[in-house]
């Protein structure tokens, strides 16, 4: 079964493959190779400033002539919430008497940047074919600067109603994004209020087929796809490219530490969606703190400035060579995924040599 010319036409690309854009782990070397293997490659904004995304967005835009996605997080920054910083400290205490680290030592700031007027502006100067946005879309006039540059417009959606969201509002592909999925859920019509929301998600082999029975535009599967069969499996429910996330960890080209190579090359570990690392669900191989802690919790604060919080913990357990509350970001099919590089990973995805 064959990719549909129609989703390739839209993206101007030759292989129905989309790498998914993963911060942290995703380099512009990764979404350059992937490009230039026939795929479109995907540069996650999340973790960039604005002059770090146009750097990155430059580097790809030197080592490849062919389309390039550029991938925003949607959300809105919650107001400052003190009592629950200061309570989800106190749960965290614990952790870093153990470490040996103060538990009311300043923290940095972390979270994730969403799309605003600084990054439509890097959009609108360097001018990526693809924008791709996750939990939702910003706001009308935002995509409106985007749609302007003449890129296409990619969507996740967790629900048939996300879907429909998405289409009346002009995105050009839905990606149809199964409770399979690794990193974030891209949930956004429905409350982040953990286990109500995550029980009634979606598994991908029901999710593409009922998207795609409900929407006019292309659809692009993703959850639960490492290999070729994923890939065959996908069209055959009505998905004209899939996008693949995890299986990308394993190439030369990710950003990835020891201790979450290690835990991705384990037999013995399961995932799980957990809210604990950023204060909204995203699936990742369960560790210490996921074990001992939830993996969701009331605990953590809004998104995404749970992390915060964790950083110290973090940074001390890789130290001494332990994941214990690193954000181990995969999905269901990691145990699938071959070492091999992004291109050739790209070509085996799409069934060619």
């Amino acid at each position: 079964m064959a990719a549909s010319n129609r989703l390739l036409d839209l993206l101007g690309v030759e292989l129905p493959i989309i790498q998914a854009p993963m911060a942290g782990a995703t380099t512009p070397q990764m979404a350059v190779a992937v490009s230039n293997a026939g795929g479109l490659g995907s540069l996650p904004s999340a973790l960039y400033s604005e002059a770090e995304l146009r750097a990155a967005l430059e580097t790809v835009r030197n080592g490849t002539s062919k389309p390039i996605n550029v991938n925003f997080f949607s959300h809105e920054n919650p107001p400052e919430d003190t009592a629950r910083q200061a309570a989800w400290r106190r749960a965290l205490a614990p952790y870093y008497v153990e470490a040996g680290l103060d538990p009311d030592a300043p923290l940095a700031a972390g979270g994730r940047a969403p799309f605003n007027a600084a990054f439509a502006s890097v959009v609108e100067d360097l001018r990526p074919e693809v924008v791709s946005f996750h939990f939702g879309l910003p706001a009308p006039e935002l995509v409106d600067r985007v749609k302007r540059t003449g890129a296409k417009v990619l969507s996740s959606a967790t629900t048939v109603a996300e879907a429909l969201w998405l289409e009346a509002r002009g995105v050009d592909a839905v990606i149809a994004m199964g409770v399979e999925a690794g990193g974030h859920r891209g949930n956004f019509l429905t409350p982040n209020s953990l286990v109500g929301d995550m029980s009634t998600q979606v598994g991908t082999l029901s999710l593409v087929p009922r998207i795609a029975d409900s929407v006019s535009v292309p659809v692009i599967a993703a959850g639960g796809i490492a290999d070729r069969r994923g890939v065959l499996a996908a069209f055959a429910l009505g998905a004209e490219a899939v996008q693949v996330g995890t299986a990308y960890l394993l190439t030369p080209e990710a950003s990835v530490s020891a201790v979450y190579r290690q835990a991705l090359a384990s037999a013995e570990e399961a995932t799980a969606v957990t809210n604990l690392f950023t204060g909204r669900p995203a699936r990742g191989i369960v560790n210490r703190l996921m074990a001992e802690l939830g993996p969701l919790s009331d605990l953590p604060p809004a998104f995404p400035t749970a992390g915060g919080a964790i950083a110290p913990l973090r940074k001390a357990a890789e130290a001494a060579g332990r994941g214990d509350f690193s954000p181990l970001w995969a999905g269901q099919a990691f145990r699938l995924a071959r070492p091999m590089s992004s291109a050739e990973l790209t070509r085996s995805l799409a069934g060619v040599a």
